[in-house]
């Protein structure tokens, strides 16, 4: 009989996280015969016939799509609210249709998996997908205050969690190394946050001057940043990074790709110090990020050097290399560090400074000016970031493993 999972993910369908770090991988774990059934949750506005394409063309794939109402406020009674909608609608998938993997992707899926999927010897399986450090995330960003009953609660339900799971995926090798001591009987399964390579051109010199041309920079040096623009992103030190950039170089030109608020990212970068025809601001759909990233030099991403972010593996940093893109990025990142230095890739920047800056930028346009710099940053993603060679193999086989392996007693 064919093995049946379901996968729980408190976003909705159409989030560009979703298309890019969740559909590929239920397609894959599909294609390894395992029947999937995922389930979003949506803001209440929905184009019913856009729904009903949609959950067409992944049934289509092999994918079973549910989608529950997405609760905002207020914030706490609501997402109470979405986790006793979600462990009902685990409670009923487990007794209906024999689920013998339940996959919760973060904190808040994991709780309704826990509280719906039961406690008996038939239990399914339960894989937690852990992510990021949710609760020192919040902390981190100041939403929750240290040590805070909200911090100790979820704390709390992590702790539950762990207990509970029989597999747990995490996105970097310092992230393991922390969970190991909290879980030190579970096996623990290190998948960053991949790319399909296949769908990324070749980074050639002549692809790359295309671009360029394409958009309008012909003969400048490009350099490039995709993701948001708020919350643990340090966007005004990037614009003092591109501003420190123009002053070693005229021609430098910042592309900035994001998906939101674009009038206001551009007054920001303009207010920053960079004058309207050196840079441009765009949202563009994940599948053309490609095709604009491909044109710049160099490509940023800055995020502070917290707790929390021990434990995450941004996509931009794998997007980048794709495109043959050499990477500036702050230290202290998940595996980040020693991604791109010990690769020859990118450099580190130590101080948010006019110091820093100016010691990056020597040592990145050194990278930058290298004859096979494109060539390396591809090897280094199709060997860290490749959706089909790391990425799907590892979580089909986790899954083996799982659909394998004896149920464990109860915690």
């Amino acid at each position: 009989m064919t093995p049946r999972a379901t996968y729980l993910c408190y976003f909705s369908l159409h989030e560009p996280l979703v298309q890019t770090q969740v559909l590929p991988y239920l397609r894959a774990i599909v294609a390894g015969g395992v029947a999937v059934t995922l389930l979003t949750f949506e803001p209440a506005a929905a184009d019913t016939d856009a729904v009903e394409k949609k959950a067409a063309s992944l049934r289509a794939d092999g994918i079973q799509w549910h989608r529950r109402r997405y609760h905002k406020r207020p914030s706490l009674p609501a997402t109470l609210l979405d986790i006793g909608v979600g462990a009902l609608f685990v409670r009923r998938q487990v007794r209906a249709d024999a689920v013998d993997v339940v996959h919760a992707r973060s904190h808040v899926p994991a709780a309704m998996a826990v509280l719906g999927m039961g406690r008996g010897p038939a239990r399914p399986r339960f894989l937690f997908d852990v992510r990021g450090f949710m609760p020192e995330e919040y902390v981190d960003a100041g939403v929750w205050p240290a040590n805070g009953a909200l911090f100790r609660a979820m704390k709390a339900v992590e702790a539950r969690v762990l207990r509970r799971a029989d597999g747990l995926v995490v996105l970097t090798d310092r992230a393991r190394a922390i969970l190991t001591l909290a879980a030190p009987s579970v096996p623990i399964e290190v998948i960053p946050c991949c790319v399909d390579l296949a769908t990324f051109p070749t980074p050639t010199p002549a692809a790359k001057a295309a671009a360029k041309q394409r958009l309008g920079v012909g003969g400048r040096r490009v350099l490039v940043y995709v993701g948001s623009t708020t919350g643990f992103y340090l966007f005004d030190e990037m614009v003092q990074f591109a501003v420190a950039a123009k002053g070693t170089d005229p021609s430098t030109f910042f592309l900035v790709l994001t998906q939101r608020d674009v009038d206001r990212v551009a007054e920001q970068i303009a207010a920053g110090g960079l004058a309207r025809g050196d840079f441009a601001v765009k949202s563009v759909a994940p599948q053309e990020i490609a095709e604009h990233v491909v044109a710049a030099d160099m490509a940023l991403s800055f995020i502070p050097e917290t707790y929390s972010k021990q434990a995450s593996s941004p996509t931009k940093i794998a997007e980048y290399l794709a495109c043959g893109v050499p990477v500036v990025a702050t230290a202290g990142v998940g595996d980040i560090d020693s991604q791109i230095t010990d690769q020859g890739i990118g450099v580190l920047i130590r101080s948010l400074s006019p110091e820093g800056y100016a010691e990056a930028l020597t040592a990145v346009g050194s990278i930058v000016a290298a004859p096979d710099v494109a060539e390396k940053c591809r090897d280094a993603a199709l060997r860290l970031f490749d959706l089909a060679t790391v990425g799907a193999p590892r979580y089909v086989a986790l899954y083996d493993e799982l659909l394998r392996a004896n149920r464990p007693a109860l915690a």
